[in-house]
C-alpha cells in the first residue's frame, strides 16, 4: 500500500503539479504587489482616489464590488500584457527558428530512391 502511494506522488504529474501550485503562489503575490502598490496608486493619481468602498446604494455596498472589479480587470490587464503576451512571443520566435533549423522531409520519391540507392551500394 505504501508503494503504491510512492509511485503515485513520484508519479511526473504530481510533482509538476505541487511546482506549479508553489510557484503560481508566489507569482500570485507579485502580480497583487504590482497591482496594489504601483498600478492602483497610479490609476488614483491619474484619476483621483481610486477606492471605491464609500459608494452604496441603500444597504449594498456597491462600492466594494467595484474595486473588486477594478482589480480583477487591472490583475487580468498586467497578466495578460507581463506574461501572456511575452510568451507568445517567445514561443512564436521558437517555433520560427525550429522551422527554420530543420529542413522539411524529403519528398516520398526522394527517399524510395535513396533506399534503392543504399541498396545498389551494398551490393556492389
Amino acid at each position: 500500500m505504501l508503494k503504491g502511494f510512492k509511485d503515485f506522488l513520484m508519479r511526473g504529474n504530481v510533482v509538476d503539479l505541487a511546482v506549479a501550485v508553489v510557484i503560481g503562489g508566489a507569482f500570485g503575490q507579485v502580480v497583487n504587489s504590482l497591482v496594489a502598490d504601483v498600478l492602483t496608486p497610479l490609476i488614483g493619481a491619474l484619476g483621483g482616489a481610486p477606492d471605491f468602498s464609500a459608494i452604496k446604494l441603500g444597504p449594498m455596498a456597491l462600492g466594494k464590488f467595484i474595486n473588486a472589479l477594478v482589480n480583477f480587470v487591472v490583475v487580468a490587464a498586467a497578466i495578460y500584457f507581463l506574461v501572456v503576451v511575452p510568451m507568445q512571443e517567445v514561443s512564436r520566435r521558437l517555433k520560427k527558428e525550429e522551422a527554420q533549423a530543420a529542413p522539411p522531409p524529403p519528398p516520398e520519391e526522394v527517399r524510395l530512391l535513396r533506399e534503392i540507392l543504399k541498396e545498389l551500394r551494398k551490393r556492389a
